[in-house]
């Protein structure tokens, strides 16, 4: 049975993606209490290890599989971006030191495959340096910077003894209903083969979203649409706003950007946001002037991310977290689709089985 640890876990992602596929999640790392709290609630039995700057890799169960989404603040563009060597991002080389004293204490044997995630802008942040200095780290060996300049959207690279693929996902397209714009660059290394390119280049069929949690009561969204007739009276039109964009067109007098912030029915809702709620403007047609601009509640953040109604609804003693906190954590996360679509390249890859679940 393969076997996963989780570092930076956040609300348990990469657990609940390796659990649908039938691989074990062993333990975790995090520091903030709500996030801790709702994992504790939905994993039981997965032992957390606390602050990773206080784990020694050689002192915690060996696992096949170490997932790492390290704190993206200083990569962000929505952040100050000092780049790896700020606060925050830097605690990316504590994952890769815990990684290597694993390897060293149990003959390069674990871990064999490490999943590195994190926003765009790891592929800009440092004049285009700090990426390359995380497929360094993770490949142990000296690579070049591309001859444009840029990093692509998606590569390979191999050095030490290591493979390493990384591709640019986007959230919305990984799923049915589509989700909420989200993308992020995901890095995986094999650490003993040549297998991540199978692993994170090959098609597979979209996987069935989760149903809610069972102690929340909820009913997935659904996609069908009833008629105005049917309504009694016009239909609400909703669309995606970009609170950014808008306030950085106000700030410059840019009217076209300013409209173009509302977007259009048919685009997908932007990036949940872990430091500020995601907004979107509805109105009825012919009643423009009475439309408002509203907000995304936790259980419609919960479906943009792919994961099930209630996720973060109640922690581990059962009291409810506050909508703030499911806010905050769900903006600092992952989509489960995606996740769940590397998880079982590296089932298949590893133990040679995929399994489409549903719970």
């Amino acid at each position: 049975m393969l076997t996963l640890g989780s570092l930076f876990d956040g609300i348990g992602v990469f657990p609940l993606a390796a659990r649908r596929q039938g691989i074990v999640p062993l333990w975790a790392s995090e520091i903030e209490k709500a996030p801790i709290s709702i994992t504790k609630r939905h994993f039981p039995d997965m032992e957390h290890l606390g602050d990773i700057t206080q784990l020694h890799g050689g002192e915690v169960p060996p696992v096949d599989i170490i997932t790492f989404g390290s704190p993206c603040q200083n990569l962000s563009s929505a952040g100050r971006r000092e780049g790896l060597g700020g606060a925050k991002s830097s605690l990316f080389f504590q994952a890769v030191r815990m990684i290597e004293e694993m390897r060293d204490a149990t003959g390069s044997q674990f871990p064999t495959i490490v999943i590195w995630e994190n926003v765009m802008g790891a592929l800009l942040s440092g004049d285009r340096l700090d990426f390359r200095a995380v497929l360094q780290s993770l490949t142990d060996a000296e690579i070049p910077m591309p001859a444009s300049g840029r990093w692509a959207s998606a590569g390979m690279v191999r050095g030490g003894g290591r493979d390493l693929c990384w591709r640019l996902l986007d959230a919305q397209h990984w799923a049915d209903p589509r989700l909420a714009r989200r993308q992020r660059v995901f890095v995986v290394a094999d650490l003993g083969g040549r297998r991540a390119g199978a692993i994170l280049f090959k098609p597979r069929r979209l996987f069935p979203l989760p149903a809610p949690c069972g102690d929340f009561g909820l009913s997935p969204a659904g996609a069908d649409r009833i008629s105005a007739v049917e309504a009694g009276g016009p239909l609400p039109v909703v669309h995606p706003f970009q609170g950014y964009r808008m306030r950085g067109a106000a700030k410059a007098g840019d009217v076209g950007n300013f409209l173009g912030s509302f977007g259009k029915p048919t685009d997908p809702f932007p990036t949940l946001m872990a430091g500020g709620l995601t907004v979107f403007a509805l109105w009825r047609e012919g009643r423009e002037a009475e439309g408002v601009i509203t907000w995304l509640t936790p259980t419609e953040g919960e479906r943009a991310m792919g994961l099930p109604d209630g996720w973060t609804a109640y922690g581990c003693d059962g009291r409810p977290v506050s909508a703030r906190a499911r806010q905050k954590a769900l903006g600092n996360s992952i989509a489960l689709p995606c996740a769940e679509y590397i998880m079982a390249g590296v089932k298949e890859e590893l133990e040679g089985g995929i399994k489409y679940s549903d719970t």
